[in-house]
């Protein structure tokens, strides 16, 4: 999958939610139920962050529920990418992007959500091919203003912003006309997610996929 195709088709995925939830588990006999919640919830394109050592099976597990498209965050290395792509994962978020790890992505056909956090680093991702990137630590680099200014030069690049993202600032984000998604943590808390309250998680989620539409 080229980078052409692979953002085209993150953009298509995009377009079903404005949120993107940004999961960390550390118990992966909790993931199905958790991607149940998200999904009943009006968010079914899911990232789990290989962060944990349960990452991957949670990872897989959740690609079982009926509606959950998932794919794998922090994808580093293209050791990262090629065990998510066993795993399951539909698609790989990183934090940055390596000629490596995209070599890598294409080479197995696993679409790739790229992070850039800078002006040069848009313009690299463009001339490899990209039109959808991730926008982190969006809250730390300007948040949305930072973001805004970077539409005037570089208004073919769409974003994912991620990073420090709350409720509150959620909107300012998706007002944009470079953002297509964002990504946010607060959804799936961790408290919540440690004691499995799910129902909680799915009134998150149903609040989350209203901000939008």
């Amino acid at each position: 999958m080229t980078p052409q195709d692979s953002s085209a088709y993150l953009l298509t995925l995009a377009a079903r939610a404005p949120v993107i939830p940004v999961l960390v588990v550390e118990d992966e006999t909790k993931a199905a139920p958790l991607a149940e919640a998200l999904v009943a919830g009006g968010l079914a394109l899911l990232e789990v962050t290989l962060r944990t050592s349960s990452a991957l099976d949670a990872l897989a597990r959740m690609t079982e529920v009926p509606g959950a498209v998932v794919g794998a965050g922090t994808v580093i290395t293209p050791e990262d990418a090629r065990a998510a792509k066993a795993a399951g994962a539909q698609f790989a978020v990183s934090p940055g992007a390596t000629p490596a790890l995209i070599a890598a992505c294409t080479g197995i056909g696993l679409p790739l959500l790229p992070g850039a956090a800078s002006a040069s680093e848009v313009m690299a991702l463009l001339a490899a091919g990209f039109s959808f990137a991730k926008f982190f630590p969006a809250a730390q680099i300007g948040g949305a203003p930072g973001l805004k200014s970077l539409g005037g030069p570089l208004p073919q690049m769409r974003f994912c912003p991620t990073g420090g993202i709350t409720p509150e600032s959620a909107p300012d984000y998706l007002s944009l006309k470079n953002v297509a998604c964002i990504g946010g943590s607060w959804i799936a808390p961790p408290d919540l997610l440690a004691k499995g309250d799910f129902a909680a998680i799915r009134r998150l989620a149903t609040a989350a996929a209203a901000l939008r539409g």
